[in-house]
């Protein structure tokens, strides 16, 4: 098991989509968060696909999640998170 540690700007930019959302988008980005959770603590090499340096990204609609797995084998770090740029047309 990881512990996933999100940054502060990782948090505030969820919060930010949360408050510009309407109730449906809402209940996906609430969804979507605890899922990354979920994934990223049972499994974080194998829930994303890898990125530049040691950046990795996981896709859980409608939220792309940038994160690192950290050196010390035991903590996953969500560096950014964003809205897919589909759902937002």
């Amino acid at each position: 098991m990881y512990e996933v540690d999100w940054l502060q700007e990782a948090l505030d930019e969820l919060t930010a989509l949360w408050l510009d959302a309407d109730s449906a988008l809402r209940d996906a980005l609430t969804d979507a968060s605890h899922r990354v959770d979920q994934l990223l603590s049972q499994d974080p090499h194998g829930a994303g696909e890898a990125r530049s340096g040691n950046q990795r990204i996981i896709f859980i609609d409608p939220l792309a999640v940038f994160y690192r797995i950290e050196l010390d084998g035991q903590t996953v770090t969500v560096l950014h998170v964003c809205i897919y740029p589909e759902r937002r047309a």
